[in-house]
């Protein structure tokens, strides 16, 4: 059983930043990561599945093309039963309030504290073991 956590955000070195800060989890086999670059196919990767075990979602808010509040209620349609936490630069209140009045579960601003997503990452991965 592969545990999967979807990362979406636009910008290309967010792939390499969570590669760089996950690489022993990655490495060792304990969840798989993947990313997509824009909301449309994150959702066609949501409905497709069914090959793994989708754990969390990671979703930026600014992205072009369709926002992170706008893909959230979608996701969370689509797969009611995953998680899924925001990621912004621009942490304010009014951001967070739409966000998890939309289903969101977590809010993270950037710079991101990855000691605080690894915790929660093991947290999911313990709620399927």
């Amino acid at each position: 059983m592969t545990l999967l956590v979807l990362v979406v955000d636009d910008e290309p070195d967010v792939e390499t930043l969570f590669r760089q800060q996950f690489r022993k989890e990655l490495r060792a086999g304990r969840f798989a990561m993947e990313f997509d670059r824009d909301a449309d196919a994150a959702l066609k990767r949501i409905a497709d599945a069914a090959d793994v075990t989708l754990i969390l979602i990671l979703s930026d808010i600014n992205m072009p093309g369709m926002s992170g509040l706008d893909f959230l209620p979608r996701a969370k349609a689509a797969r009611p039963d995953v998680p899924v936490i925001m990621i912004t630069a621009y942490g304010d209140t009014e951001t967070e309030r739409r966000a998890r009045a939309r289903g969101a579960e977590g809010f993270l601003t950037k710079p991101i504290d990855f000691a605080m997503l690894r915790d929660e990452i093991q947290r999911r991965i313990g709620s399927v073991a």
